[in-house]
């Protein structure tokens, strides 16, 4: 039957020898008109995630925590992906553009200003939270507290570029990807500091990734839900590294633009954004399906696909920089592989060593750590993933395909040390979050829930524990 409605097409108007653009897609609509995608798909899909979770099985060795948690991970991933392809096939098959929803300007400006409020009383509550703990230091000597994990990476590229030879931990500097530190250069001049325009960079695009979230949100829901998506943004439990001088709140301020500009017919220049969200972390490059999904649903125009080719030069740009300082386009590799220790891997093998090293660390008289590396990562990590799943038909499929994506890629790294950081740029989080809880008193309790969680998550930070 299938097989009749695949080959129907291309009697008449179609010239079957001569196979074309116009033929593939009457192919794929007839294919789409059908549920036999949609399934083959399901169950290709879960055998291929069964097979690769008994290969990783049969060559790992964790404890029965480790298997279970692994478990629970691979359940949830593979319920996120049963629940989303109904949706993404659905989401090609129907026909006719969507009916766009519109901001309110005097919203945006009230969502800018609140967010740079709340940006410098973030700095404002580390400084008091510091001064709590014992730390005697001038406010001088409390904003260079900043300067902590990657964040001296960062300003050391925007001051000196990558260097080719000198000091390891200054070599090594060539796996963080340079559309910060281009950006935080060019504002250094106006500023005369770098860490000062670190600061000001981050807080600007910060507050201007609300506004894009909102706008974004806007296109297919009501004013408030789209403030509600804004607000779980900004108080995830990791809300405080977009203030800090690193490239988070750039790149979300990039890839939320680059979405909002595909969606509302500007594909170019969404597609320039979305390089230069590659240019600024390399997870950018996964912004090509979600743009995929938006064309084929908007049954765009051959031509404008090449907007899909566009990403990757930003992260090609990046490789070329590596080509220029190593002579390998690929050295950034080698430096996470022998310095961080990083390399792809599995996000259900993340969950079992999150939860084995916890374990042992209260087992080894590290509690410390586990209590503010292994335990935040594990539990954002899973509440993350269980916030993808319960969403996923809700959500609009190009930005559910982004989110299973993203945290495929992200929790996968092999000994990850910034889950809560990776997952709090990972928008269909906050907007899964907003299509779930329904009711005033949840979303209030939630919201206050997620703020204790960043405080908590902050003061160990402060504090100098392993957030990292």
């Amino acid at each position: 039957m299938i097989y009749a409605r695949i080959l129907a097409p291309c009697r008449g108007e179609v010239n079957c020898r001569g196979f074309n653009l116009r033929s593939a897609y009457v192919i794929i609509s007839a294919m789409l008109n059908d549920k036999f995608p949609e399934k083959l798909i399901s169950a290709l899909g879960t055998a291929t995630l069964a097979a690769v979770f008994a290969l990783w099985c049969a060559g790992s060795s964790y404890g029965a925590a480790g298997y279970a948690a692994a478990v629970i991970s691979a359940l949830l991933m593979l319920a996120l992906c049963l629940r989303f392809v109904p949706e993404w096939c659905a989401f090609w098959r129907e026909k006719g553009e969507d009916r766009l929803g519109t901001a309110d300007g005097t919203v945006c400006a009230r969502i800018f200003a609140l967010i740079i409020i709340w940006d410098v009383f973030i700095l404002i509550l580390g400084f008091v939270l510091r001064k709590i703990l014992g730390y005697d230091e001038t406010v001088g000597g409390y904003v260079r507290f900043w300067l902590c994990t990657d964040s001296q990476h960062y300003m050391d590229i925007a001051r000196d570029w990558y260097l080719s030879d000198g000091e390891w931990d200054r070599l090594v500097q060539l796996v963080f990807l340079p559309g910060y530190p281009v950006v935080v250069r060019l504002f250094s001049y106006l500023t005369g500091d770098y860490l000062a325009a670190g600061l000001f960079v981050s807080a600007l695009c910060f507050a201007g990734s609300g506004v894009m979230l909102y706008k974004l949100m806007c296109l297919d829901m009501e004013s408030a839900a789209a403030l509600r998506a804004v607000k779980f943004f900004a108080l995830c439990p990791a809300a405080f590294f977009f203030a800090a001088p690193m490239s988070e709140s750039l790149f979300v301020l990039c890839t939320v633009s680059c979405l909002y500009l595909v969606r509302t017919g500007r594909i170019r220049t969404g597609g320039l954004l979305g390089a230069y969200a590659a240019f600024t972390r390399s997870p950018g490059l996964i912004l090509v399906v979600p743009i995929l999904f938006e064309l084929v649903r908007s049954r765009a125009k051959a031509r404008e696909y090449l907007a899909l080719f566009m990403v990757p030069l930003g992260f090609a740009a990046y490789c070329m920089i590596n080509y220029s300082v190593s002579g390998d386009a690929f050295k950034f590799m080698e430096y996470q592989s022998i310095h961080w220790h990083q390399r792809l891997g599995w996000f259900f093998g993340t969950a079992a060593y999150q939860l084995q090293y916890f374990l042992s660390s209260l087992n080894t008289g590290e509690a410390a750590m586990g209590l503010t590396l292994f335990l935040p990562n594990l539990i954002c990590c899973l509440a993350g993933l269980v916030i993808l799943a319960l969403s996923a038909g809700k959500l609009r499929p190009s930005y559910a395909a982004y989110g299973l994506l993203y945290y495929g890629v992200t929790v996968g790294c092999t000994w990850l040390l910034s889950g809560p950081r990776y997952l709090a740029v990972c928008f269909p989080i906050a907007a899964g979050l907003c299509a779930l809880v329904k009711g005033r008193l949840p979303r209030r309790i939630l919201a206050l829930l997620s703020l204790i969680m960043m405080l908590m998550y902050m003061w160990a930070y402060v504090l100098g524990y392993s957030v990292y």
